[in-house]
């Protein structure tokens, strides 16, 4: 079941990727543009903390999003030794586009179900978010889990 529901959703999210831009950013850069869009700007310690990433590879996707404009560095205003990385005006149209095709998507493949659907859609969903609420809360109280961390 897991494996369907992964696949059903790589499916629509990339349906919504594919009509935002002719060269969509790989899944670990766009974990990283959702990242910086929720905690503003950040240093590249705390994203790498964020992603469960080595500093190295985080610093490589943010190259490669600054070149793409998505992202800039810049002096934290905390201290002069660090810099922060945050999203530019490109890269925060960017998320705003995605998710507004991605929700077009969505919405499309939702308005074909019937009422009773939508209904089950709904209450599975509740509890498929107390599950992951649940599990997210077990972990954070177990800092020694090795499972994968939720983004």
């Amino acid at each position: 079941m897991a494996c369907e529901v992964i696949e059903l959703l790589e499916v629509l999210w990339e349906r919504g990727r594919d009509a935002v831009s002719s060269s969509p950013v790989s899944a670990s850069q766009l974990r990283v543009l959702y990242s910086l869009d929720r905690e503003g700007g950040i240093n590249l310690r705390t994203l790498g903390e964020l992603l469960g990433s080595a500093p190295s590879s985080v610093s490589r996707l943010c190259d490669r999003l600054q070149a793409l404009g998505f992202v800039e560095r810049a002096p934290s205003p905390v201290s002069r030794r660090e810099l922060e990385i945050r999203l530019t005006s490109h890269g925060k149209a960017y998320l705003l586009e995605l998710r507004a095709r991605r929700e077009e998507a969505l919405l499309a493949a939702i308005a074909t179900m019937t009422p009773t659907a939508r209904k089950a859609l709904l209450e599975g969903l509740k509890g498929f978010r107390d599950a992951v609420e649940e599990t997210a809360t077990v972990r954070r109280r177990d800092p020694t889990d090795s499972a994968v961390r939720l983004a």
